[in-house]
């Protein structure tokens, strides 16, 4: 990812063998990610995948997909990984009226301001006992001055001011420290739907 000129965001190696963890605790069997970049948490995650399991993971960016798709061959799970290329807003409903299976996981990890509305189509697509994880929410503690006018401290704030009135989750944020400074992400549990 770096050779290949991606930026330097993608999630550390202990946050990503926490998602490890959290798939293979859950017995995932299908995972969604909106974020891949080059695929290095979809790669943590499509490896705690049983082998009929799937992941699909949303990016934007053809460029970040096409250097991905390759990472994925590389690490042996292109059998389990579908990228979709897009939007995720616009890439979303279309899951929804293909009429995809709920997921056991959503991982979320794109641009923030739109955390929100990835909050509320994560709920959608998912049952009771999937869990939803959220990087960046902390933003090294500048999510809690109300004035910024950080475009994605203000896209954080509304993400949590929104997973604060879902009735369906139960949620905490756990603070990260280590190779990225620090940060924190959301772990939330649908308990209905």
């Amino acid at each position: 990812s770096h050779a290949a000129g991606l930026p330097t965001i993608a999630v550390s190696p202990s946050q990503g063998k926490f998602l490890y963890v959290m798939a293979k605790a859950l017995g995932a069997k299908r995972i969604l990610e909106l974020g891949t970049l080059g695929g290095y948490s979809g790669t943590w995650l499509g490896r705690a995948l049983p082998a009929d399991g799937q992941l699909i993971t949303i990016e934007a960016d053809q460029h970040h997909a096409d250097v991905a798709r390759a990472n994925f061959a590389a690490a042996g799970l292109s059998n389990v990984v579908t990228i979709r290329v897009g939007r995720a807003l616009d890439v979303l409903p279309q899951l929804q009226a293909e009429g995809a299976l709920p997921f056991d996981l959503v991982f979320i990890d794109a641009d923030k301001g739109n955390y929100a509305e990835y909050l509320d189509w994560a709920v959608r697509l998912s049952r009771p006992g999937t869990l939803i994880i959220a990087d960046n929410v902390v933003r090294k503690g500048a999510v809690i001055d109300e004035a910024s006018e950080d475009a994605s401290v203000i896209g954080v704030r509304r993400f949590m001011d929104r997973a604060n009135v879902l009735t369906e989750l139960a949620g905490t944020v756990l603070l990260t420290f280590g190779a990225k400074d620090y940060d924190g992400h959301t772990v939330s549990l649908v308990e209905s739907t």
